[in-house]
């Protein structure tokens, strides 16, 4: 396996990353947020304008025209870039959202099985639909809104210093003030924002695993109050988020009492200042109005605050997922004379401290059948899958047709497999786009004459939409052997030279296993054959018979050899001969 060794970015240098390909609209969306606060602030020139020409004395309706105009042009050119500059930067957003998902997606089909299946389902639904989706705020809003609701009043403020520094000094107290409450109360927010994530996670994967086990819940006359760990999942993660607001809130009401509070140093300080002399009339109202026009801005741009603290833990999750250790697969393909599989000295472990194979040796011949057999858990599934290239070994070596698989593209190896098993997953489609999955460009005809050879046409014609008739989730709308059938055709329409059944007839009901039977013969016909065998009946005529256990290969050959030979094998053999003779 290969690690991503890119250097660790800050929240902001990964977001900008992401958005790569949208700089350019991100950068003009920005600009024109800034161009619509600035529009923003022309009123308050023209106010002062205006208050300046009455203590002129000026009673002349037309001189006052321009400035009304320009506050109107002000306002308008405020909604003009503002709406300009949320278009564009949710067209951006939107667009890294899709890219960001893909990516993830993309990055799930290059890392090892055994990291797909340790990780909840529920932290990949968090992931690839609620942090990704938490992206929206800083790419639409962070970036164009924040930035100029912070520029221009820096120029505002720029702007009243040169009009009178005392002022101008009044004008920042209550924001002086507000800050270092909220500097107080959100000196924890961004653990406390972690901890609201980790509680709506285990929510969510609890509520997964509540979903995925309702039929046991309902079997034992279960509620969901009485299901402890679904229960105090969701009870934490509302007990977490009331406690967090209820904290938060004090912080919250108290800054955004005192910051727009600017008056109450302005007032009374430039009125003693006027009194005393020291500040002219016109600088004093300016002083005032431009005090009153920059805090909307901060405010805007405060508001923003919660989505910092949390952009930190939002792109931690995504970042760790893409740069999740993937499989060693070269990318170029390589030519293949031949698709003789060779196993030798393979090691593997999981979780790269306990190895459950342990120097596996083992050829198997183009169109030969090969079967493992052994107890449960003693590693015949991870072979095959190991073949599969769903894992890189730890140890060894695994060649197909003289290519070790990493000198194979992930893409390439996959094309000479086909894996079933005994749960091949269907999708929430029509049967017919579920057949079609094994050959993309597949006719309506070609989809229907491997229906026909795998077993399943005459009852896919018996549903009441035929080929049109939607699985549901999984397949939920089918028998396990409909499911069972339609996934043979369509690993019949992929038509692989290799193919690996890993005990896909292991929960198929006697009335449905002669149907699915001959359909994996159908399957296999000119094919090499690898079986994780499950009824030792079906695979007594196989070239060579593994026998697995700890990890180990105990015997291979053919079935009268392993019955004269192995003792393991004969045990089984017999166990299964009983078990057949009492059912």
């Amino acid at each position: 396996m290969k690690k991503q060794n890119k250097s660790k970015s800050s929240p902001f240098g990964m977001l900008w990353g992401w958005g790569k390909p949208y700089h350019g609209k991100f950068i003009l969306s920005v600009i024109l947020a800034v161009m619509g606060v600035a529009c923003q602030m022309i009123p308050y020139f023209c106010v002062v304008n205006m208050i300046a020409r009455m203590f002129a004395g000026e009673n002349s309706f037309s001189a006052y025209l321009p400035a009304c105009i320009a506050a109107l042009g002000g306002y308008c050119g405020k909604v003009l870039f503002a709406n300009l500059s949320t278009v564009i930067s949710h067209s951006a957003a939107y667009y890294t959202l899709r890219d960001l998902r893909e990516q993830v997606v993309a990055k799930m089909a290059r890392v090892p099985m055994g990291t797909i299946l340790d990780t909840p389902s529920g932290q990949y639904k968090s992931i690839i639909v609620d942090r990704i989706e938490g992206m929206e705020v800083p790419f639409a809003h962070l970036l164009p809104e924040m930035t100029s609701n912070l520029l221009v009043p820096l120029f505002i403020i720029a702007y009243l210093f040169v009009l009178d520094w005392r002022m101008a000094l009044l004008s920042l107290a209550t924001l002086f003030i507000g800050l270092v409450i909220m500097a107080f109360g959100m000196r924890n927010y961004a653990e406390e924002g972690a901890g609201a994530l980790a509680a709506s996670k285990k929510m969510t994967d609890a509520v997964i695993e509540y979903i995925g086990g309702i039929e046991v819940v309902k079997a034992f006359s279960q509620s969901a109050g009485s299901y402890q760990k679904y229960a105090k999942a969701v009870e934490g993660n509302a007990g977490y988020y009331i406690k967090w607001m209820a904290d938060s809130e004090k912080t919250m009401c108290s800054y955004n009492a005192i910051i727009p509070s600017v008056l109450l140093c302005v007032l009374p300080g430039g009125m003693a200042l006027w009194l005393s002399g020291s500040l002219d009339t016109i600088s004093l109202m300016a002083a005032v109005i431009f005090s009153l026009g920059f805090i909307g801005p901060i405010m805007e741009a405060f508001s923003f605050a919660g989505s910092l603290a949390m952009i930190g833990k939002n792109t931690e999750e995504i970042d760790s997922l893409l740069n999740a250790e993937e499989l060693h697969h070269a990318s170029e393909p390589v030519k293949l004379n031949s698709l003789d599989i060779a196993l030798k000295d393979v090691a593997f472990s999981y979780d790269k401290k306990q190895e459950v194979l342990h120097k596996i040796t083992l050829s198997i011949v183009p169109g030969t059948m090969t079967a493992f057999i052994g107890p449960s858990g003693s590693g015949k599934s991870t072979i095959a899958k190991l073949i599969a290239g769903y894992w890189d070994v730890t140890g060894g070596s695994i060649t197909l047709g003289g290519h070790n698989l990493t000198e194979i593209p992930l893409w390439q190896l996959a094309a000479q497999i086909s894996y079933v098993s005994q749960d091949n997953y269907l999708f929430n489609r029509t049967i017919r786009e579920n057949i079609r999955m094994g050959k993309p460009d597949a006719s309506d005809e070609e989809v229907e004459q491997v229906a026909v050879r795998s077993g399943c046409d005459s009852f896919i014609r018996g549903l009441d939409k035929g080929y049109e008739t939607v699985v549901g989730s999984g397949g939920s709308q089918l028998s396990g052997g409909e499911r069972q059938r339609i996934s043979i055709a369509r690993a019949m329409l992929k038509n692989a030279p290799i193919v690996i059944l890993d005990e896909a007839t292991a929960f198929i009901d006697p009335e449905n296993e002669a149907v699915v039977q001959k359909a994996i013969s159908a399957l296999t016909v000119g094919k090499t054959l690898v079986v994780i065998a499950h009824r030792l009946s079906t695979i007594t005529g196989a070239d060579n018979i593994v026998v697995v256990d700890n990890g180990n290969i105990e015997a291979q050959g053919c079935h009268e050899k392993l019955l004269a030979d192995c003792p393991l094998y004969r045990d089984m053999w017999q166990a299964h001969i009983g078990a057949r003779d009492e059912g």
